[in-house]
């Protein structure tokens, strides 16, 4: 477990500011649809003034939480609710996880083997039977579809390019994230064309290890903060070079920003600022009138825009959101923004599926009723339960502007040398 004092720092998380007014309890998808639930507000301010006198205050029940951040987000007085429930889970939990939870929260070793066998694994994930001794044997609910796994890891893919990319004058760095990685490489592939088309070359951080959310979520607390240190140890070695460390996971970003301070103890004041999703810094670019986008007369697409929790948790969605809007053949619909219940690895436990599905059916609704061609998102757990539950195509913001871009005329006005 993490040091009792590496905690003490969150341990109030402003909690002494709440006003009891229960918003964040009316905003929290959990509390709307699971009765044993009792809320943000008395789970997080109200019960960490006992659990500060006496342990015997905590309840295993909060792991019902999402950590969707949608308490904070609604908090008038900025009590970081989220971050309290999470914070005695790992102070006071005395819960170990099982080889499940050790096996959704492992993705790297995971996607790892996966990736080696692609085509069985997937094969072998559709079939009932599989699907069947997974529920009744490590209680993965025999409904929730599993992503399926790329054969060439996108690293893989990168390092037949690496040469490429030296020769720009400008880089960025890249967290391509597990998702990236294993499970879909064409997003690294598309954030690496947009970024050559606007004249910079991608690098990969020395060494890579998965954000940790998931860890986190399952209570691999002393792993993920190991994997944590790896991660921002590599970043602050890229930015002496390298202009930002980027991510295309929405997830990533925001757990690699506040989750790595706030949940376990790892100093990143000095790195936090050039850690940005791709959207964001392409934007301020935008903004700054140093580089250009054009976009191809010939790509139409009717679009509905999915506002992650992560992402509206740190405001950012406005910028993929204006990325979007630039593109003249895309008719873009913002969804009114809510949980799509599945918050990483939380919907695929049997425990919890019917809640992930309630949670979501607003969302999925919204989404039926705007009949797009193709949904978008910046968090890939988002993509998996929409595609899931709705049947409707899920694409990261990136790869319509990947799809949409005139590359040749974008490298001409941003005066890219082939």
């Amino acid at each position: 477990m993490l040091e009792k004092t590496q905690l003490e720092n969150i341990s109030t998380h402003d909690f002494e500011k709440c006003l009891k007014c229960t918003i964040c309890t009316v905003y929290c998808p959990v509390a709307a649809v699971e009765p044993r639930y009792r809320g943000p507000k008395e789970d997080g301010p109200d019960t960490e003034r006992y659990r500060l006198k006496d342990p015997k205050y905590f309840d295993e029940m909060l792991k019902l939480c999402l950590n969707c951040k949608r308490c904070e987000i609604a908090c008038p007085e900025g009590v970081k609710v989220g971050d309290i429930i999470q914070a005695a889970r790992i102070k006071y939990s005395t819960h170990r996880p099982g080889l499940r939870d050790r096996m959704l929260a492992n993705t790297d070793f995971v996607g790892g083997l996966a990736t080696a066998f692609a085509p069985i694994v997937n094969f072998s994930l559709g079939l009932s039977i599989t699907k069947k001794v997974l529920d009744s044997t490590f209680k993965i609910d025999k409904h929730r579809q599993f992503p399926s796994y790329s054969h060439e890891k996108f690293e893989s893919w990168y390092r037949k390019h690496e040469a490429e990319q030296a020769k720009y004058p400008r880089h960025v760095s890249y967290f391509h994230g597990c998702y990236a990685n294993y499970n879909y490489p064409q997003l690294g592939k598309d954030f690496v064309k947009v970024m050559n088309a606007v004249g910079y070359g991608v690098k990969l951080l020395e060494k890579e290890k998965c954000c940790g959310v998931a860890l986190i979520a399952n209570g691999l607390y002393n792993q993920a903060k190991r994997q944590g240190e790896i991660n921002i140890n590599s970043m602050r070695e890229s930015i002496k070079d390298n202009e930002a460390v980027l991510t295309t996971s929405s997830t990533c970003t925001f757990t690699i920003r506040d989750e790595y301070k706030a949940l376990l103890n790892i100093h990143n004041d000095d790195v936090r600022e050039k850690i940005s999703i791709a959207t964001r810094f392409l934007f301020k670019l935008l903004e700054a009138d140093k580089i250009k986008l054009v976009f191809r007369k010939d790509f139409k697409k009717k679009v509905a825009y999915h506002t992650a929790c992560h992402m509206e948790r740190m405001g950012w969605a406005i910028y993929s959101i204006e990325l979007l809007k630039m593109i003249p053949g895309l008719q873009l619909t913002v969804l009114e923004s809510q949980c799509c219940g599945i918050a990483g690895t939380y919907g695929f436990k049997k425990e919890n599926y019917q809640n992930s599905q309630k949670i979501g059916a607003p969302l999925f609704k919204q989404i039926k009723e705007v009949n797009p061609e193709i949904v978008a998102t910046d968090c890939e757990t988002c993509k998996w339960q929409i595609e899931m539950s709705t049947g409707y195509k899920v694409e990261n913001p990136i790869s319509l502007i990947a799809q949409a871009l005139d590359v040749e005329e974008t490298k001409k006005l941003n005066h890219v040398i082939k």
